[in-house]
């Protein structure tokens, strides 16, 4: 059985994990951040220079929460629809838009569906337009910069159809080096958009260009006015040229309305001869026509979420002075003992010890391991508060287990000793996080090599998703 999963079956996926944000009874996220811990054989595999690839599995969930040190919520203001970048560059060849690419009609540049095709660009002063002609397939020289409802030839020969400028928000949060936003042209999908002027003068089924699929032979050279465009819609016309005794070129004249199949009847253009194999292709429009959709015409499946961790946000849910190794997004997380999804801002995901100040603890360092005298329990380091006594850390499969291969919780009063620098307290209360473990759906998971955070630094954390 022959069957596809169509790209617009990905742009809808995009559009309902994009709609969760805001919806009436939307989806909670969460960007987490974890892995203090180093990567290393005996901690899960890889190393901190070339971090392991996260499996996809119940098991590596489940690893995600022991090591979470902070999440914070992700608002519908940092979340945007992208697509990949393709910066305008003088002398490069860009494909033209045709809705018939595949294995056997390729692009220029050997695309064989649309969205893997070089067919739009963004422009220095982050205008987007789609390349409706490309000069028979020559380089483009001269930057397009005209907002005009039509298409437009900067001067180079080439045919560009403006959709939309990114606005400074955009450019500033969602603009990377890799993806550029995608603006709600219909107006439909993102919340606050307005339908945009491209958008309005679109017309649905309107012809603009026509391929010469195959030149043919034998025909009266000349130029054919007045040639009808068949196909579903109306009122399509084109002039045919003949050179050479073959098909040279089809320029439309009237573009119609309505067309979603069309084609040009070479053999009944009256007075062209008796020729033989020429075939014209017009190169039929999206839905609503170009510009009415941007996110559809583009191929927005791509969701770019980008959320800052300044200093020590949340009262100091957001340690610093420490490194991460892991970045990720959680849905729907539960507040700590509660079967209530988590609705504020910042949740720190840290186990934590206070000590009593009588007898003063000693300097725990960070990464070290910490035994209990009492239980057992053994934990990682991942803050030591010496002003409040309090010391945050993580239990995992690796360095959070007893002697008796168990993960055991520290509690009561019992002392606490760090392996490295030999620190001792004696422990007056056991903390809990914020976040219940294991009570939302980790959606992605990230390993990166380390960043280590700072007080007066901002981490800006992109996270991109394909659908």
């Amino acid at each position: 059985m022959a069957a596809i999963v169509t790209n617009k079956f990905r742009i809808h996926n995009a559009e309902q994990f994009y709609e969760s944000f805001g919806e009436a009874a939307p989806s909670t996220y969460y960007l987490f951040i974890g892995r203090p811990q180093a990567f290393a054989s005996g901690t899960g595999g890889g190393t901190d220079a070339s971090p392991p690839t996260p499996n996809d599995g119940v098991l590596d969930e489940f690893d995600g929460w022991r090591d979470m040190m902070a999440a914070k919520k992700v608002a519908t203001s940092d979340v945007q629809f992208c697509v990949p970048r393709r910066n305008w560059s003088s002398g490069t060849t860009y494909d033209i838009y045709r809705p018939d690419y595949s294995s056997s009609v390729t692009s220029n540049s050997s695309a064989t569906n649309l969205y893997d095709s070089t067919f739009y660009v963004l422009t220095s002063d982050y205008k987007v337009y789609k390349c409706m002609g490309n000069n028979s397939n020559a380089a483009s020289t001269t930057e397009p910069t005209s907002t005009a409802n039509t298409e437009v030839d900067p001067g180079d020969g080439y045919l560009w159809k403006y959709m939309y400028t990114l606005t400074a928000t955009q450019t500033n949060l969602f603009l990377s080096t890799d993806f550029m936003p995608v603006t709600d042209t219909l107006g439909t999908i993102v919340s606050g958009a307005s339908r945009s002027t491209v958008s309005s003068n679109a017309v649905d089924g309107a012809l603009t260009h026509i391929a010469v699929t195959t030149a043919g032979s034998g025909y009266t050279n000349g130029s054919y006015p007045d040639v009808p465009i068949r196909g579903d819609g109306a009122n399509g016309v084109c002039t045919v040229v003949v050179s050479s005794n073959a098909l040279a070129s089809a320029s439309v004249t009237t573009a119609g309305t309505g067309y979603t199949f069309a084609t040009v009847d070479v053999a009944n253009i009256s007075s062209i001869g008796g020729g033989s194999n020429g075939v014209l292709t017009p190169l039929v429009g999206p839905k609503g026509g170009h510009g009415y959709n941007a996110l559809k015409e583009l191929g927005a499946y791509y969701v770019m979420m980008n959320t800052s961790l300044a200093g020590t946000e949340g009262s100091g849910d957001f340690i610093v002075s420490q490194d991460f190794r892991r970045v990720g997004l959680v849905r729907n997380p539960y507040n700590y003992g509660t079967t209530t999804v988590s609705t504020a801002a910042t949740l720190n995901a840290l186990k934590s010890v206070t000590f009593n100040s009588s007898p003063t603890p000693g300097t725990f360092v960070n990464d070290e391991v910490i035994t209990g005298g009492t239980t057992g329990a053994k934990g990682v380091v991942v803050n030591w508060d010496a002003t409040n006594r309090v010391l945050k850390y993580i239990q995992t499969q690796w360095t959070g287990i007893s002697s008796v291969k168990h993960m055991t919780a520290f509690a009561g009063t019992e002392v606490v000793t760090g392996a490295t620098s030999s620190a001792t307290g004696t422990m007056s209360a056991v903390g809990n996080p914020e976040i219940a473990y294991h009570s939302g759906d980790i959606m992605y998971t990230e390993n990166r090599v380390p960043i280590t955070r700072a007080s007066d630094q901002t981490e800006n954390v992109k996270l991109v998703i394909e659908f």
